[in-house]
């Protein structure tokens, strides 16, 4: 079992700035970023492979956010600059200790581990 704790939401101005945190209660294989917007699907956001740091991101948010990850402490970061109102949404921390196909990164089965969410809401 892994634990997943997520903190760091809140709200910004558009054009603004978040720091996302998440605490693993141990290691994992692969992490990633999710977010669900009220309607819409959950969608992956970034992806970061614990051994070894490989990042990869959805076409969105390329270039404005990093995923980053403290390995000594098990956290996951996600680095949010120029937040624009498109991005207010529920952000999940997700988890997996079995490697995958890379070709289902993105999708919500691949994890098995989920925290509980922070809200991120964009203001214009």
């Amino acid at each position: 079992q892994v634990q997943l704790v997520e903190s760091g939401g809140g709200s910004v101005q558009a054009g603004g700035s978040l720091r996302l945190s998440c605490a693993a209660s141990r290691y994992t294989f692969i992490m990633a970023w999710f977010r669900q917007a009220p309607g819409n699907e959950r969608e992956g956001v970034a992806i970061i492979y614990t051994n070894g740091g490989r990042t990869h991101y959805a076409d969105s948010v390329k270039g404005r956010f990093t995923i980053s990850q403290d390995n000594a402490k098990n956290i996951l970061y996600l680095q949010m600059n120029n937040l624009g109102p498109e991005d207010t949404a529920m952000y999940y921390c997700a988890a997996d200790t079995q490697p995958g196909a890379g070709s289902v990164m993105f999708e919500t089965s691949r994890y098995n581990y989920w925290g509980q969410g922070t809200q991120v809401t964009v203001s214009s």
